[in-house]
């Protein structure tokens, strides 16, 4: 029996041109809208924090070769993060953004802002410090293909600002956190329930888009990892909202936006049927928080519905 098949009808490889500059131009091809822990430690000699100490400057951009150069927005929405004890960095991690009724939303790991591994609730740093802030590199507000660091505050008075699941709590692995500093800064954001209703099965692609060792794909642009979708999406992990996936992922993505992401053509659709797009198509499926264990590929994804929930409750 053949799928049925339909033409999207919206026009998936739209360009928006964000940034006027006069040479080189920069758009975005937009989309119709006991385990180890990925959280990288910063040691002095660790990638990440080298890197980040690179924008002490408090803006960086990226050189293009073209005079117009087009980039996939997921590579702008995964948002790198430097999580610090006072002035001591101590990991770096991934993160994006959500929009709830009260404001945007920095989405990214429990443990990624605990510091804390989430079954023992041990201190993940060798020197038992946990972060009290969080460094974000933003996207400078129209000109894309320029970021800013923005710092916010995990605590206030003693209280932890992020919002967990309303009913898993620090069972699971996602959090929110309010963004309050956003002077100049440009969102991307993602919708856990919105977007083209790709459909993902055992064996399928799927990308972890984040910043593995705290590695940034010239100027800010996140790094794609590519793997395969290794269990029942629809299916439960261990009896938690998870489903697993088999990709190369390492120390710096957790917190990762994970989606599926497809350069036009012909996409199989949940409900059975094809449809054809002009241009790229994009679904946010959950959020990645490490492998099963250090010697596995075997990676943890946190579900979207998971997230709509959590932004839901905020």
């Amino acid at each position: 029996m053949l799928a049925r098949q339909r033409r999207a009808s919206q026009p998936s490889n739209k360009r928006l041109q964000l940034a006027k500059r006069a040479r080189p131009t920069v758009s975005l091809a937009r989309s119709p809208a006991g385990r180890s822990f990925e959280a990288t430690t910063l040691f002095r000699s660790a990638p990440g924090a080298t890197r980040l100490a690179r924008f002490a400057a408090e803006t960086r951009s990226v050189r293009q070769p073209n005079a117009m150069t087009t980039i996939s927005l997921p590579s702008v929405q995964s948002l790198l993060l430097e999580l610090a004890f006072g002035d001591q960095p101590l990991a770096t991690g991934t993160g994006f953004v959500c929009q709830s009724k009260k404001g945007p939303l920095l989405i990214t790991n429990w443990h990624n802002v605990t510091g804390r591994n989430p079954q023992t609730k041990k201190p993940l740093s060798p020197t038992g410090a946990v972060p009290d802030t969080v460094r974000i590199i933003h996207n400078r507000s129209k000109k894309l293909g320029q970021w800013l660091q923005k710092t916010e505050p995990l605590t206030v008075g003693g209280n932890r600002r992020w919002v967990e699941h309303p009913v898993l709590g620090d069972r699971a692995d996602v959090v929110a956190l309010p963004l309050l500093q956003l002077d100049d800064v440009e969102l991307y954001p993602y919708d856990p329930v919105g977007g083209p209703a790709i459909a993902i099965n055992p064996a399928e692609p799927i990308s972890v888009v984040g910043f593995p060792f705290g590695i940034q794909a010239g100027g800010s642009l996140a790094v794609w990892a590519t793997g395969f979708v290794a269990s029942e999406p629809q299916i439960d992990f261990d009896g938690l909202p998870v489903f697993l996936i088999d990709c190369r992922a390492r120390p710096g993505q957790s917190g990762s936006a994970v989606i599926a992401h497809r350069n036009g053509g012909m996409v199989a659709l949940q409900d059975g049927s094809t449809a054809v797009f002009s241009g790229p198509v994009t679904k946010l499926f959950g959020v990645y928080s490490g492998r099963i264990n250090e010697q596995s590929d075997l990676g943890l994804v946190w579900k979207a519905s998971l997230i709509a929930e959590l932004v839901g409750s905020v």
